[in-house]
Order: structure tokens, then C-alpha cells, then sequence
């Protein structure tokens, strides 16, 4: 999927979470946070046509429950998507913004559409649209012959109305709304977060012994790629951002490294050059990877132009290439202190090459000060502690089925590590995934079940066998203690990232609701724990070798689904 970098990764729990976590962050100011695209828009270039067929129980917990967590932290609105969901469009289907979001959710904001295509006709007023975007092709004077017609209710348009009035006047009722200059923009306080951002999200892949580099032994750093000294931010399309200024990887070591070490950049095309070059240098960083043009917003004929070509997109390949491929292996081939740095939005197949580098980090598209982040990671001034939000593959082979030009497609619950699991194949990278500098020795796990909260507090301590402070993030996956071919054999239910100093430990704890363990039972339309016997796997990834299990006891619940 094209847009995934504008996401969260592949699991419905980390999805929620972030998005709920944005949602208070951006109403904490004047303004009205939407998530979207509701629902089940998973791929870009069809998303005008396609159809996704998704059955009651996996639409609940996998396609919705990300959605739901937003809503519950009060986001004032939500964008309807461009795609069909079970043969009707998403800003026309009358279950999905009228029965499921309004009416068992409590929705009490206002639904307004994808842009353009996103309403088709004024009968998705009476579906439950309420505001056609960002013009009036399909409603003004069209919505008001619906309604004389009898298409639309006068009840709709005043419940349209409120909807929409209610959230407005929350934002301009409050006492002291927040009023921003043009200095704010890019100010030294944001500047700082935005080296923060990175420099937490940076995953270090992979490390066989050469990171962090030594700056005082560094006479020559050799770095290669097209994408290494030039502005690479991700997508063109909506969610484009244009900060006044970007620090390239190149930019940032350039700034970082002391002026006795001698730095060259070469785009890497000439393959002996680049095994010449390699041979001679104390070091090499390569930033491979993709831009706007490969990945992000479809963009047909950039902007309606014929004569540009087209921009964005799902991708058709999910390796890097073979010319950025066979440039990490020409220098890989001459230089065994080879870093490969990858800017993507989200997977990227490495197996042509990942096992004859040094060191693998994934960088994402990382932002305004994303160079600096990068530098002070890769000489160790910034331990890295970012995990992966989705599964890498060792081939495309072990994903779902795709088709980026399909006009049907069916979307069941497996997916991700869910799927891999399933299926019993090993991802070369798994969710939740990421290097430290630092030794950790996970013992001592630990749950206890609340019953009179219906929670579990699961536990587990935390060493730092290493002198470098550094941060873990523990992860917390539960199922069924028995196995079943119709369940996912663990779901991530909670995480939270902890410092542990050097040479300490720390007891972590993270706190797990038992109504985010349920699961959705279509034929009592409820939801369930299904079993009394759960294993919880707590620990460093959704890898089993990275957790500890345990077996607790759970009390019969169910809720309907106005509950959860």
C-alpha cells in the first residue's frame, strides 16, 4: 500500500493507540482532529474502485478497532473513504456511518467526505455523510431536490446540521482559544522535537559489530546513493510537508563528524567506483531507498497533467532495485564497515543483500532533521530504541495476496505477524523488531488478573548488562493458551517504552484491558474472550524467542457491542 507511510504500521491495537494519542494532541488546540480514510482503505491506485468484501468478524477486529480507539478519545469528525466496503461506497454505506459509527459507537461528531469521489450522489446524506468535501458537486441545490424528492429526511439535514454545528462551536466556545504566528513554525522548541521524533523512531535492523562508529578513529566516511543529499520527505500528495529546512544524512554526518575526517558523497552508478572507493574508506553509509515517486498519494499524470508522469502509488516491487542493489553489494564486496541506511515507507525485502552488510537501519522518511538523527545514531551519541510497526518479509511470497488494479478484493483476519504465524514462515525482520547498543537480560515475568477491573497487570524486569543508558519498549501479546486454526495465535494487547541506565534494571509494568483481548462472536453479535486459558507472551517483539510465556486464567466476559 502506497499510503502506509501516512499509518501506524500493520496491527489494529498500535494503530489505535497512535491514533488516539494524535487525536488528544491535536484537540488540545482549536482544532478538530479526523481520522480517516473510514474504512478498509488499504490500497491507493484503486481506491476509486474497488470493492473490499470483508466478513462481520474480521471487519470488527481488524479493520475497525483502530477507528473506535479515536472515537473514544473524542475525535470531533471522520473522513469517509473512496473505496466500496461489501458492495457499497464508503461515503454511501448506511451501516458503516450510521448503524456501526453513530449509533453502536455514540458518535456524536460530524462524517464529511474524501475529496472529490468521495460522494457520489445526495443520497449520502441519508447514508450518514454529513458533509460533502470540499465542495457542493452533489449536495446544495442537488441535496435540496433529494429532499423534496424524499431521498433525504428533514430529520437527516437537522441531525447533518448539529453535527456539525455541535464540534464548531466547541472549538470557538473555549475561553482562551490559541492563536499561532509564523514564528512558531519550525521554532527552536519544534526543531528540537522533530530531532526527538527521529531519533526515537530510527529502527537499527541489524548490527554485526560495526555501530556506533567511533568518530575519534574515522579518517575517511564514504557515502553513497542518490537519496543521500537531497530533501526526501515521503509523499507529494496530501500529506506533504514543507519545512523551510531539511538536514540530509549527508548534511547531518557532515555537521556531526570532526574536520579531520574526510567525507565524499558519490550517487553510487558506476559499480567500480564504488568497490574502488569502498576499498579506501574507514567506513561507508549508503541511504537507499525510495521517494515520492515511487510510493505515497497516486497522482495520475502528476496533478491532471498528460504530459508529466505519473507520481505515488501502490508499490509492484517491494525490493530496492537492482541498481541500489547491486550498488550495496559492490561496496559490501570491498568494505566489511558497510551501513545501509533505508528510506521507505514501510517494508522493504532485503534478502538479495542484508546478510553481506554491516549494519541495517530503517530510517523512514524522517523529517526535517532526520540527518542529524541519523548521525548522532550512527556514532553512538543517540542509542537507537525504535521498533518495527510492521513485519519485513524474507519474500513477498509469505504476504496476503495483492493486486494493485483490482476491482474486488477480500480482506480476512490474517495479515502481518498474525498471518506468518499462521502460515509458520519466519520474517527476516518481525514486528516489534529493533537493535539496541545496549545488552538486555529480560527475567522475572510476571501477570496477575483483576478481576474487579477487569484488567491484567503484566510484569517483567529488565537488566542492562551494558554501560550505555538505553531504552526498551516491552510488548505485551496474548491468546489463546490453546491453539486454533480460526484464531490468531497472539495479538498485541499493550506496550510501553522504559529507560533502564547502565548497568540497571528496572521492574516494567503495562497495564492490559481485558475487553482489548476480546473477540467478536458474529453470531451472537457480541464480544467475547472465548476461552478461559490465555498465554501472555511478554517481552522485547512479537518473536517468541524475544518473550516469555506465562498462562493466566480469565473470567467469563462478553460485551455488546455498544460496550466495546
Amino acid at each position: 500500500w502506497g499510503r502506509a507511510q501516512e499509518t501506524y504500521g500493520e496491527d489494529p491495537f498500535l494503530l489505535g493507540e497512535m491514533g488516539c494519542a494524535l487525536v488528544r494532541g491535536v484537540q488540545r488546540h482549536n482544532v478538530i482532529a479526523t481520522p480517516k480514510h473510514f474504512a478498509a482503505n488499504s490500497m491507493e491506485n484503486a481506491r476509486f474502485t474497488v470493492n473490499v468484501e470483508v466478513d462481520e468478524r474480521a471487519l470488527r477486529e481488524v479493520y475497525l478497532p483502530h477507528f473506535k480507539r479515536c472515537i473514544d478519545a473524542g475525535a470531533g469528525a471522520v473522513m469517509s473513504a473512496y473505496n466500496q466496503l461489501n458492495g457499497a461506497y464508503c461515503g454511501h454505506n448506511q451501516t458503516l456511518l450510521t448503524r456501526i459509527l453513530k449509533e453502536e459507537w455514540g458518535f456524536d461528531g460530524f462524517v464529511y467526505s474524501d475529496f472529490g469521489l468521495g460522494c457520489r450522489g445526495a443520497d449520502a446524506c441519508a447514508a450518514g455523510l454529513d458533509l460533502e468535501a470540499p465542495d457542493t458537486l452533489h449536495y446544495g441545490p442537488k441535496l435540496l431536490e433529494a429532499i423534496d424528492a424524499g431521498v433525504v429526511s428533514d430529520q437527516r439535514i437537522d441531525d447533518a446540521a448539529t453535527r456539525i454545528l455541535r464540534k464548531l462551536f466547541e472549538v470557538l466556545s473555549r475561553p482562551d482559544p490559541e492563536t499561532y504566528s509564523m514564528a512558531s513554525v519550525a521554532c527552536d522548541a519544534h526543531v528540537a522535537l522533530a530531532r526527538e521524533a527521529c531519533e526515537k523512531s530510527i529502527v537499527l535492523l541489524e548490527n554485526r559489530d560495526v555501530l556506533p562508529w567511533n568518530r575519534n578513529e574515522l579518517s575517511s566516511v564514504l557515502v553513497l546513493g542518490a537519496l543521500a543529499d537531497v530533501e526526501n520527505l515521503g509523499d507529494h500528495g496530501s500529506s506533504r510537508v514543507r519545512p523551510p529546512g531539511v538536514v540530509t544524512p549527508f548534511a547531518g554526518l557532515r555537521d556531526t563528524l570532526p574536520p579531520t575526517c574526510e567525507l565524499i558523497h558519490d550517487p553510487g552508478t558506476d559499480l567500480q567506483r564504488v568497490e574502488s572507493m569502498s576499498a579506501s574508506a574507514d567506513a561507508v553509509l549508503i541511504v537507499a531507498g525510495y521517494s515520492h515517486k515511487d510510493e505515497g498519494e497516486f497522482i495520475a499524470g502528476e496533478f491532471g497533467d498528460s504530459t508529466e508522469p505519473s507520481m505515488g502509488g501502490d508499490r509492484l516491487d517491494l525490493s530496492l532495485g537492482p541498481e541500489q542493489e547491486a550498488m550495496i553489494l559492490a561496496a559490501a564486496n570491498s568494505n566489511k564497515n558497510v551501513v545501509v541506511a533505508v528510506m521507505a515507507g514501510s517494508a522493504v525485502v532485503m534478502e538479495n543483500w542484508r546478510n553481506e552488510v554491516g549494519a541495517i537501519v530503517l530510517l523512514f522518511y524522517p523529517g526535517m532533521e532526520g540527518g542529524s538523527a541519523l548521525a548522532d545514531v550512527l556514532l553512538g551519541k543517540v542509542n537507537p530504541s525504535g521498533r518495527l510497526p510492521f513485519s519485513i518479509p524474507s519474500t513477498v511470497q509469505d504476504l496476503p495476496y495483492f493486486d494493485r488494479d483490482a476491482t474486488e478484493i477480500e480482506y480476512d483476519l490474517w495479515h502481518g505477524y498474525t498471518k506468518f504465524e499462521r502460515d509458520g514462515n519466519r520474517p527476516a525482520y518481525g514486528f516489534g523488531h529493533g537493535c539496541s547498543y545496549s545488552d538486555f537480560e529480560w527475567s522475572d515475568a510476571s501477570a496477575v488478573v483483576d478481576e474487579a477491573t477487569d484488567s491484567i497487570r503484566a510484569e517483567v524486569t529488565v537488566r542492562n548488562e551494558s554501560a550505555r543508558p538505553g531504552d526498551v519498549v516491552v510488548q505485551i501479546y496474548a491468546g489463546w493458551a490453546e491453539s486454533s486454526a480460526e484464531q490468531p495465535r497472539k495479538r498485541l494487547c499493550g506496550f510501553e517504552r522504559f529507560n533502564v541506565p547502565g548497568g540497571g534494571s528496572v521492574r516494567a509494568g503495562v497495564d492490559i484491558a481485558l475487553e482489548d483481548l476480546a473477540v467478536f462472536d458474529a453470531a451472537g453479535s457480541q464480544w467475547t474472550l472465548g476461552a478461559d486459558r490465555w498465554a501472555l507472551y511478554i517481552g522485547a517483539s512479537s518473536d517468541d524467542r524475544d518473550s516469555s510465556r506465562l498462562e493466566v486464567r480469565l473470567p467469563k466476559r462478553t460485551w455488546s457491542i455498544r460496550e466495546r
